[in-house]
């Protein structure tokens, strides 16, 4: 009897080969299991790999830069200090080195206020005037913002007290000092301009007064024409007391204080008849 060696082997070959695919495919079908089952393995399972956790930058905060140290604004006429020959100062006349000839100084007190100062200052860009501003402390403190867009202006930043008291020569010499300290220190930090000029509340001066302002280097200043407008008299009236205005003269209005309408409206009418006359504002 013949056996087909042959044939066996080609069969024992076939199975072999038949075995092996099955292996492999009952392998990968675990692999792809095992693969699905990680796919979906919850974040907090232990088995699971640690994510590797970022390094935290460090914030570097840049140091602000360094304020500015205040420092007086020179007079429009000069850069030197201006003096003052008499006191306290009513006309251009009395300091030294005095303005040029044909000069007229407008001042504007009580401000800054937020309805008054904006419409003034506009009235003044318009007409190309610089003005100087006496200022309360306690609107400076109230409304920095503003404060320094007078400054910005380029107008005179100056000191009328921390409060305005109109009984400021009958006060006590520590509370006067503190009045112009005070505000002395709070219009040089919101603006960066040291006050080189002091009007006392209602023009009302003493010995005590002087002496303080004369301390913290200012000068005193009044004024020669007062159309009193703070009392609200009139436009008209209001118009023709500053018409009156003349070379070296200090005039008096107001941006704060009240209702100072008939202020901007006066000074819109004046401003222009003053400078045709051959006037020229300068700030003190």
């Amino acid at each position: 009897m013949e056996v087909d060696l042959t044939g066996a082997a080609s069969q024992l070959a076939t199975r072999l080969a038949s075995r092996r695919e099955t292996l492999w495919l009952m392998g990968a079908a675990v692999g792809l299991t095992a693969l699905g089952a990680d796919g979906v393995r919850p974040q907090n399972d232990p088995r699971a790999p640690a994510a590797a956790t970022p390094r935290a930058r460090p914030v570097i905060h840049p140091p602000p830069p360094p304020k500015p140290t205040p420092k007086p604004r020179p007079a429009a006429w000069t850069p030197a200090k201006v003096a003052a020959l008499e006191t306290p100062v009513r006309e251009l006349s009395q300091l030294s080195p005095a303005p040029p000839p044909k000069s007229i100084a407008l001042t504007i007190d009580d401000g800054p206020n937020p309805t008054w100062t904006p419409r003034m200052l506009d009235l003044l860009a318009e007409e190309e005037v610089l003005a100087t501003f006496f200022i309360i402390g306690e609107q400076v403190k109230e409304y920095p913002k503003l404060t320094r867009r007078i400054a910005d202006a380029g107008h005179q930043i100056c000191n009328h007290t921390e409060t305005h008291p109109i009984s400021i020569a009958g006060l006590p010499a520590k509370r006067v000092r503190k009045e112009i300290v005070d505000a002395h220190d709070r219009i040089a930090d919101v603006t960066g301009v040291v006050p080189q000029y002091f009007r006392s509340p209602g023009g009302a001066w003493s010995k005590t007064v002087l002496e303080l302002t004369a301390e913290h280097n200012m000068l005193p200043i009044d004024w020669a024409i007062d159309p009193r407008d703070w009392a609200r008299p009139g436009v008209g009236r209001i118009r023709r007391s500053l018409l009156e205005g003349k070379e070296g003269d200090i005039v008096l209005c107001h941006d704060g204080g009240g209702d100072r309408s008939q202020t901007i409206k006066a000074l819109g009418g004046a401003i222009p008849k003053l400078k045709k006359r051959g006037l020229t504002f300068v700030a003190l």
